[in-house]
């Protein structure tokens, strides 16, 4: 593996402070440290902070005055092995964050062993923190320079809006490109995966330059693949660019490299394609400016044989040759390569470079394409969830960045539905939303087939590949703007103004995909972890140790003892809520907090009231009956399609309740139940060890009706944490007040174990109930849990509360009837940072003596 040598020193960079030098000591000096501030103006903290420390005999100080100060930014980098460490560790993930006080900004470390407030989403840009104990690192191999180090902290609330004005005490911090405090090395890495460019050091100025070909030897692929291993010097090569994949940061402690990453290119001339490897420094270079089906001019490269367990996409034309015996390797180095963009006016029909070929498929298409096919998508956005974070295997501090999106096309009433991970196109990812009303298409390609027709629901979704990019602007720049399906699919596009997609369009919110198997057993034999079920006592580890917008399915034993209907409240149902948000005056972001805050301590005092048995709720509403033959419009799973509503289960007295009240009224009063206790639960509740209380939803786990007009908005609240801090512009509105995309409210459901000592509260969160034919119907709670969701197009208010009410209902009675019962519960843990952890019923089974 090729490498580089860094050449900054390990500890402390020369972006520090630099104390003390008289000729220095002043403000407007890079690095210069001012002792004492002058009369004008107000006095910086942080500057009366460092004086205390750097006068300090033990070099930390707990400041004499604690005062807030704002958090600008909070960048993440890999500190590599001190000198001293002889045995190598995983990796370490280091912090600078950036403050200000009002007067100064100030660039410091992070203490690690407050890393976890990161992980946790707690310590974030925008926020107010105060600083309780500082202390100063010095690097003992530079003269008189050291850095802030932060060791204690308390982590405030969201300030509404920071100034960008205030300058950088140390000039240095200011720098570009920015540079880690600490270490060797000499970038920052994106703050939640390591597959995503960020910072200044990525480059995209690489323009098409003309080149003369008179003294330009070319050889092509096959001509190189059979002499390479018996020549020490090779020409040029001339090929297009076929894929590129998503960036590979291999960076380790103990390995000294700048910029430890790595790239694969395939490309092609006429007689085969290769991969082409970029490594380390050439890829800040290079990366954003390369894209899929540019002509490269290929000069002072190297050839390796080939990594023999690597994949290979295949190659867009079957009848050129696959070339898997070597690899062509550019390093900045190793030798200085010398890469030339050719613009494509230049480039000759002689040259037989191969053209790009799509593999398009539409909606109605998918249902008939083999698992794993490969395939190229566009349509347009319906559903756009929110920024997930999976672990990766190979270390606890790593992790892949993902969202669910849903494609519509117009060949089908059912769209796609893909697992977008980040394709190292940070700006695209972190931008996408539902498509507006100027219907703006999305494409994305190499995205492969995942499928189990044995299962029930039938699994269908696309995932991404290494090789897989997405493209949301400049369409008409790009290759596929000629292919057949692309251009039958903008065709029906210019047909249509405001489709019925766009008007339902959703983003955001709790989205339990993929949908598990409909029976144990199944499930037992897909899913790969080390233990099958995870005990009641230990999912409060599960829990601590999940990190910011990870995601995490486990199965538990136990016996549902309590279930509470929880309906939406009016502001989030109000229709004209959401026509609220298209003015300008709308309540602040702390405001905002502050009402979620009030509503988490009212739901918490609900609950306890509710422990009380005095609290189980029965009563008649005068809702208009819905009769069996009525059918409602709903999406659930891979399916839309129209299907009865259940009824429930009456008793003889009940019906002629029901008969009279219909004879003398004209509306069918029927006993609505929303909520349901068990008598084990009146006997053991009170002499429990444990209880954990999940079942909150907070107002980011409901969809919302996206508004295009308050795009920015939604944007930012389903996306990731930033990094830096970006002003808000105006007042932001209040995510509660947008339309939930949901018919139904939750529930809040108590599982007791089996040992009767712990229980847990968690959501149940459906979007309605289906009946199918296929799926033994047991009741109607494991009815509504054999689909995941997709968002129900718009109903009556009538209707919807209607519908809502009977359907709780019917859930709550069929839950009744699994008193006593063990079953199988499986959780969805979501972490949502700052504290707030949701944990999801996702599905129930009733397990046999066979499982």
């Amino acid at each position: 593996m090729s490498g580089e040598s860094g050449q900054p020193q390990a500890g402390p960079s020369q972006t520090g402070l630099d104390f003390p030098n008289p000729e220095r000591n002043r403000a407007g000096v890079p690095g210069g440290v001012i002792r004492r501030a002058g009369s004008h103006g107000r006095r910086s903290w942080i500057q009366k902070v460092l004086e205390q420390v750097t006068d300090s005999p033990l070099q930390w100080v707990t400041p004499s005055e604690v005062v807030p100060v704002a958090v600008l930014a909070v960048q993440r980098y890999l500190l590599e092995d001190e000198p001293r460490d002889t045995i190598p560790k995983p990796p370490l993930y280091c912090y600078d964050v950036t403050i200000s006080d009002g007067v100064y900004q100030e660039k410091c470390y992070l203490d690690p062993s407050l890393n976890f407030l990161v992980y946790k989403n707690i310590l974030k840009v925008g926020i107010e923190m105060k600083i309780c104990r500082v202390s100063c690192l010095y690097n003992e191999k530079r003269l008189g320079q050291g850095i802030l180090c932060i060791d204690n902290v308390h982590c405030g609330k969201t300030l509404e809006t920071i100034s960008l004005e205030t300058p950088f005490r140390n000039s240095a911090h200011k720098e570009v490109p920015e540079r880690p405090l600490r270490g060797g090395r000499s970038h920052y890495l994106a703050l939640w995966n390591n597959e995503d460019p960020y910072g200044d050091i990525w480059l995209t100025n690489k323009q098409p330059e003309e080149h003369n070909f008179n003294n330009t030897k070319i050889i092509s692929l096959s001509h190189l693949e059979m002499t390479w291993t018996n020549r020490r010097n090779f020409p040029a090569l001339l090929v297009r660019i076929l894929h590129k994949s998503k960036l590979r940061y291999y960076g380790k402690p103990d390995k000294k490299m700048i910029e430890p990453y790595q790239t694969f290119l395939e490309v092609a001339d006429s007689s085969g394609t290769v991969s082409v490897i970029m490594w380390n420094a050439l890829c800040p270079e290079w990366y954003k400016s390369l894209r899929v089906g540019l002509v490269l001019l290929l000069q002072d490269y190297s050839v390796k044989k080939s990594y023999p367990f690597r994949m290979q996409p295949l190659p867009v034309d079957p009848d050129i040759k696959l070339i898997s015996t070597m690899e062509i390797c550019l390093n900045l180095r190793d030798p200085p390569n010398n890469i030339i963009i050719i613009p494509e006016k230049q480039v000759k029909p002689e040259w037989r470079l191969p053209k790009l070929n799509h593999r398009f498929i539409t909606r109605s298409e998918l249902d008939d394409m083999p698992k794993n096919h490969i395939c190229d998508v566009i349509g347009i956005l319906v559903f756009v969830g929110r920024v997930q974070r999976s672990k990766k295997k190979e270390s606890r501090e790593d992790f892949w960045s993902y969202r669910w999106i849903h494609i519509a096309d117009g060949t089908s009433e059912e769209p796609f539905i893909v697992e977008l991970f980040s394709t190292s196109q940070p700006e695209i990812f972190e931008n996408i939303c539902p498509s507006s009303r100027s219907m703006t298409y999305f494409v994305c390609t190499q995205l492969k087939v995942v499928r189990n027709d044995t299962r029930v629901p039938k699994l269908l979704y696309l995932t991404t590949t290494n090789e897989s990019r997405v493209f949301i602007t400049g369409h008409r720049n790009q290759p596929y703007i000629n292919d057949v399906k692309v251009k039958n699919f903008i065709h029906w596009i210019k047909t249509r103004t405001e489709t019925e997609e766009v008007k339902n369009t959703v983003i955001g919110g709790y989205y339990p995909y993929p949908p598990v198997p409909e029976n144990f057993s199944k499930y037992s034999s897909s899913i790969k972890v080390e233990s099958l079920l995870t005990a009641i006592s230990e999912v409060r580890k599960e829990i601590e140790d999940l990190q910011y917008r990870e995601q995490k399915r486990i199965a538990i034993q136990g016996i549902i003892t309590v279930i509470k209907y929880v309906p939406h409240t009016s502001a989030t149902e109000s229709a004209s809520a959401s026509e609220t948000l298209r003015n300008a005056n709308q309540p602040s972001t702390s405001q905002a907090s502050r009402r979620e805050n009030q509503s988490q301590e009212r739901d918490n005092n609900k609950r306890h009231q509710d422990d009380d048995p005095t609290n189980s709720q029965c009563f008649q509403t005068g809702c208009t009956s819905l009769s069996p033959t009525k059918k409602k419009r709903i999406l659930q799973g891979p399916h839309a399609k129209l299907v009865p509503v259940p009824q429930p289960e009456t008793s003889a007295q009940t019906k002629g309740q029901e008969s009279a009240s219909t004879s003398t009224a004209g509306k069918a009063k029927r006993t609505i139940t929303e909520r349901w206790e068990s008598q084990l639960w009146k006997e053991k509740k009170f002499g429990l060890v444990d209880h954990l209380n999940y079942s909150h939803v907070y107002p980011e786990s409901i969809p919302r009706r996206f508004i295009f007009e308050q795009r920015k908005f939604l944007i930012e609240q389903f996306n990731s944490q930033p990094a830096k801090y970006v002003p808000p512009e105006g007042r932001p509105p209040n995510l509660e007040d947008f339309k939930s995309a949901l018919s139904l409210g939750h529930f809040e459901v108590t599982i007791l174990g089996l040992n009767h000592e712990i229980a847990i509260d968690v959501a149940f969160l459906p979007m309605y109930c289906p009946e199918d034919l296929r799926t033994s119907q047991i009741d109607t709670l494991l009815t509504c849990m054999n689909y995941s969701c997709v968002y129900p197009q718009a109903d009556t208010a009538n209707d919807t509360l209607a519908g809502s009410r009977a359907l709780a209902s019917d859930i709550i009675k069929a839950a009744s009837r699994l008193d006593r019962v063990h079953i199988v519960g499986i959780l969805d843990i979501c972490n949502l940072g700052n504290n707030k952890v949701e944990v999801y019923l996702h599905r129930i089974y009733i397990p046999t003596t066979n499982s």
